[in-house]
């Protein structure tokens, strides 16, 4: 305790500066630093092009001083400049840190410093580890556990007018904090208790995800849940059974009945991965069940914004391989027809995944299915742009799959509102862009 009162103290009225600080990783981070006692300022490229999102007005609400992008936020008396992965090293903002001494932190740096003071829960994993971290730190919040939760996404149970919704400040001593993988910052948390979702091909190759996963486990202190977790545990994944339907999913486990508002076995996994946390907390299952009963789940995964003349719209995050297969696996077996659209997230990881996006979608698709997929979303800096979304849609059509590039959100509108039928559902898919939950918000309200 003395070490967290030394921290706290340490932290206090500090200065920070977050370029990015739109960002989901950076926006919660600002929450944390703000719930600490600091003072937080920041910059966006989103604010340099005149777009002034719903996450920042909410920053700005609660205290958060936001500035352009062109290094004049960067002050004397600062702490740090933090930054993330995406921050490129020629930023203005990086340039005015350096020529005033000011340290430059990595987001992952700032929030590990924090988090390992505390007694940790860090979630990670190549799917799933969002909703994990939700579930888990919304079951801890019911269970009467106070705990802080950081997460990567919004909790739909916990955001409203003022709040974003990602960041749980709690009172005890209890971290629920998403951990990622894409640029191997999860190595800088020691948590107590390490959950590993699941491993798949995504930001780098098999077996550099098994390596950097494995490496990760041996920081937990007290235990693993999911990947290299025990024995027990894995077995009870693999013998989940599950009660599907489209307003949700049951499931027992240990003879106790679990039913959660969620599409598609693997959110069931999801919830078994919770579930089992928490049990290893010491909390019993029957008080599990109650809480996570209430959980409504997380923005953009498998969220269903609505119907209109018998046509359904879900929006979700889906940017890799198997991620696009749950989510339609997830989706299909309620509907005739699956109108997919999906943005590539970034140049890179498109040429990477292409061999297996290609499989997915062919397997997944069905004869009366349609893909309407969109340019590859490039939020600036340098990168080899060779494989782009037209090679993606000639590389389906060899495999005799519907799908068709479309140039514009407002082409895309054009062409869902004359092909979308009653009864099909329209699966939005993809990463990073703000504008795909937006589009599909209008979408749905352009139905009529």
């Amino acid at each position: 305790m003395s070490r967290i009162r030394n921290l706290q103290s340490a932290t206090r009225n500090s200065s920070y500066h977050l370029s990015g600080i739109a960002g989901a990783g950076m926006n919660a981070l600002a929450q944390v630093l703000l719930a600490q006692g600091c003072r937080v300022s920041g910059s966006d490229r989103y604010l340099d092009a005149g777009q002034d999102l719903e996450v920042l007005k909410k920053l700005r609400a609660a205290g958060v001083s936001l500035t352009p992008q062109d290094g004049s936020g960067v002050q004397a008396g600062l702490r740090a400049l933090v930054v993330s992965t995406a921050i490129e090293p020629d930023n203005p903002d990086i340039v005015a840190a350096r020529a005033r001494r000011i340290p430059v932190q990595h987001r992952a740096e700032c929030l590990a410093r924090l988090a390992n003071a505390r007694t940790g829960i860090a979630v990670t994993g190549s799917s799933g580890k969002t909703t994990v971290t939700g579930m888990i730190g919304w079951t801890l919040a019911k269970l009467g556990a106070d705990p802080t939760v950081v997460n990567g996404g919004v909790v739909l149970n916990w955001v409203d007018t003022q709040r974003i919704g990602n960041v749980r400040a709690g009172r005890s001593d209890l971290w629920v904090v998403e951990v990622d993988e894409s640029d191997r910052s999860l190595l800088r948390f020691h948590p107590h208790w390490a959950v590993i979702t699941n491993m798949s091909k995504d930001h780098f190759e098999f077996a550099e995800v098994r390596h950097l996963f494995k490496a990760f486990a041996g920081q937990a202190k007290h235990g693993v849940v999911g990947c290299y977790g025990a024995a027990a545990d894995s077995e009870a994944l693999h013998r989940l059974k599950v009660e599907f339907s489209f307003t949700g999913i049951r499931f027992a486990y240990q003879g106790v009945d679990f039913h959660l508002r969620l599409l598609g076995r693997h959110n069931a996994e999801n919830a078994l991965q919770t579930i089992l946390l928490c049990e290893h907390l010491g909390f019993a299952l029957p008080d599990i069940s109650r809480a996570l009963a209430s959980f409504g789940g997380i923005q953009r995964r498998l969220e269903c914004i609505g119907c209109r003349g018998g046509i359904t719209v879900i929006d979700d995050y889906a940017h890799n391989p198997a991620k696009i297969a749950a989510a339609w696996a997830a989706v299909a077996p309620f509907f005739p027809r699956v109108l997919a659209v999906w943005r590539p997230h970034g140049f890179a990881p498109l040429a990477l995944m292409l061999s297996e996006l290609v499989q997915v979608f062919c397997t997944q698709a069905r004869p009366a299915d349609r893909i309407f997929i969109l340019p590859v979303y490039y939020a600036g800096g340098t990168t080899q742009r060779t494989v782009t979304s037209q090679t993606l849609v000639e590389a389906l059509a060899q495999c005799g799959v519907s799908a068709e590039l479309v140039a514009t959100y407002e082409d895309l509108l054009s062409r869902l509102k004359t092909t979308a039928q009653a009864g099909d559902a329209v699966l939005w898919m993809g990463a990073r862009d703000p504008d795909l939950g937006v589009y599909a918000r209008r979408f749905l309200a352009e139905l009529g």
